[in-house]
């Protein structure tokens, strides 16, 4: 295989062949394919885009360059869900409880937050001792006892995605959808899953910024999982808004045990049911999504959930020591009469990393008791001195992050124009 003639194939638009693409992922994992023609195979990928086909073959590949999980045939079904992120989505940490207490398995592999967007992995690490670096053999350990575990991916699963992601990053790739899916997927996948919810994202919050983005991510994503056998479905939510109240680690965490103690927020909530609801009918745990709803909101209402998640977080090191603490608190003021105009959830979550609750590099060191807890929405009539933001925060932060906040929060004097219809609605789409 010649590496060039790859790249130039898809470069004038052709289709690559399963042998192809094989042959490319393994040259560039064994080291025989430089950095330079993946990043010009990637370029080239970006541009011309991939088949439903090829995207398949690439998850494939791509999954196979690493180890995978196997459970024993007795188990129960594994499912698992992946959202493409947002400013204060937290769904992870109440669902894997949830679905645990509804007779699932679920190994989730998570990550971390880089730019304006937080990471699962950060948030429980806002509880002491909570270890998100199992081995393959202690998370299925774990999964097998308390029946969820939530961990990081380990070094030998999908050693083509941690190269090849490094790279993108620095090449201006992320972007391309078939890139986007087959990293996800892959990594999903290698968790041995019977039946798989993606929770793709749209809006300021967002990496995809508008529905018809978000749309055809989820469609990929669904294509490329059913083509590879697991059932697979998407649903398109919004992030126009931070989802809940609280954004930040341990103010997230609090928040989260909140929802499972029936006292959080409605949004998160939804969501929450929503995406469960679609494991549930995929594996037969139910067979109407009223009745799955119904069985999710049980787990909470009977206290299950909430238990299940305090096992989770002790089979994981862990000490829940709820509240978590937190730094000291301040307000950010609105500067005037008036009323919120709209809010802007990226910046928001560019306040969180000015907290030094969210990270540039990846090497940075998260404060994790730092965070946001919004107090309006958008359309809310405010007067002058009222508190927009509740700031947990050292005094020697608070300055920075409050700028950030006016400008993400801006009060004017005119009522904004009522929403489109459905232009609050949380969830947008379902995609099959």
């Amino acid at each position: 295989m010649n590496p060039v003639w790859t790249i130039a194939k898809k470069r004038d638009g052709g289709e690559l062949t399963a042998a192809e693409i094989g042959d490319f992922i393994r040259g560039y994992v064994a080291g025989q394919i430089p950095d330079y023609q993946m990043a010009a195979w990637a370029m080239a990928i970006m541009w011309q885009g991939m088949t439903t086909r090829e995207t398949t073959w690439l998850t494939q590949h791509m999954l196979d360059s690493g180890a995978t999980f196997t459970w024993p045939a007795e188990g129960q079904p594994r499912v698992d869900k992946h959202s493409t992120g947002g400013i204060g989505d937290k769904v992870s940490l109440p669902l894997v409880p949830m679905l645990a207490c509804c007779d699932l398995w679920v190994p989730m592999l998570s990550g971390r937050g880089l730019g304006s967007t937080g990471g699962t992995l950060d948030k429980l690490e806002a509880i002491p001792g909570f270890g998100t670096d199992l081995s393959r053999d202690q998370l299925r350990a774990v999964v097998e006892r308390v029946g969820c575990a939530i961990s990081g991916a380990t070094p030998d699963v999908v050693p083509a995605d941690r190269q090849l992601y490094a790279l993108r990053d620095v090449t201006a790739t992320v972007p391309s959808i078939p890139l986007i899916t087959a990293s996800i997927m892959s990594k999903k996948l290698a968790e041995g899953l019977d039946a798989l919810v993606l929770d793709v994202k749209c809006g300021s919050g967002a990496f995809m910024k508008t529905v018809a983005a978000a749309r055809n991510l989820a469609h990929s994503l669904v294509a490329t999982g059913r083509q590879m056998g697991v059932p697979t479905t998407a649903l398109v939510t919004n992030m126009q808004r931070p989802l809940g109240r609280m954004v930040g680690n341990a103010v997230e965490v609090n928040e989260s045990v909140a929802v499972l103690e029936g006292t959080g927020p409605a949004d998160v909530l939804e969501v929450t049911l929503a995406l469960g609801a679609e494991l549930l009918l995929s594996t037969g745990r139910a067979a109407s999504s009223e009745e799955a709803t119904r069985r999710l909101q049980q787990t909470i209402d009977s206290g299950l959930a909430r238990e299940r998640f305090a096992e989770l977080v002790r089979a994981q090191g862990g000490r829940l020591q709820v509240p978590l603490r937190t730094a000291p608190v301040r307000e950010v003021l609105a500067p005037g009469d008036g009323y919120v105009r709209a809010i802007d959830a990226e910046q928001l979550g560019q306040a969180v990393i000015l907290l030094r609750g969210g990270r540039l590099q990846l090497d940075d060191r998260l404060d994790h008791t730092t965070g946001l807890e919004m107090l309006v929405r958008p359309g809310d009539p405010v007067a002058a001195g009222q508190p927009l933001v509740r700031l947990f925060s050292p005094e020697e932060r608070v300055a920075a992050a409050s700028h950030k906040i006016l400008a993400a929060v801006p009060v004017t004097e005119q009522p904004p124009a009522a929403p489109p219809p459905g232009g609050e609605q949380l969830i947008l789409e379902k995609i099959t």
